[in-house]
């Protein structure tokens, strides 16, 4: 019996994206700032839609955090006074004064290592070449976080 191959058909999307320029302006690599690829309208709405979403996902995490802590909390509070645990506060003194003395040691250098501090200059690049996005993602968060 003769095997029947089937003809597949292969996307090479290197090809597919020079053919489609929407594609291409997503998905390019970036070679400057979204000022240079999108109008200020857009990068406006980019933001503000961007930043409303974390801002409203921040708001709700936050809510369900100090919940779940401020619950555990107050159940381990009931189950040291009824008995069911018992608390070292020796220990937990030591523990709290060993991290305040790593906390003064590593404030007192106050240097960042090399890698740190190339991130951080990276940041600060893409917030200066990109104002009016991160303009716009700073008012949606905050409104994002007010709803």
């Amino acid at each position: 019996a003769g095997v029947k191959e089937d003809a597949f058909n292969v996307l090479d999307l290197a090809e597919y994206t020079k053919n489609r320029p929407w594609w291409r302006k997503v998905f390019a690599p970036s070679s400057g700032s979204s000022a240079e690829k999108y109008n200020v309208a857009t990068q406006l709405v980019i933001g503000g839609v961007t930043g409303w979403c974390t801002g409203f996902i921040f708001q709700k995490v936050g809510k369900l955090a100090a919940t779940a802590v401020g619950g555990g909390f107050f159940l381990l509070q009931i189950a040291n006074h009824t008995g069911y645990i018992k608390v070292d506060w020796k220990l937990v003194e030591r523990d709290v004064n060993k991290a305040k003395q790593q906390l003064k040691f590593h404030s007192s250098g106050n240097k960042m290592s090399p890698q740190v501090k190339s991130r951080v200059d990276e940041v600060i690049i893409f917030l200066k070449k990109n104002v009016i996005l991160t303009g716009g993602f700073a008012g949606g968060f905050l409104l994002g976080m007010a709803s």
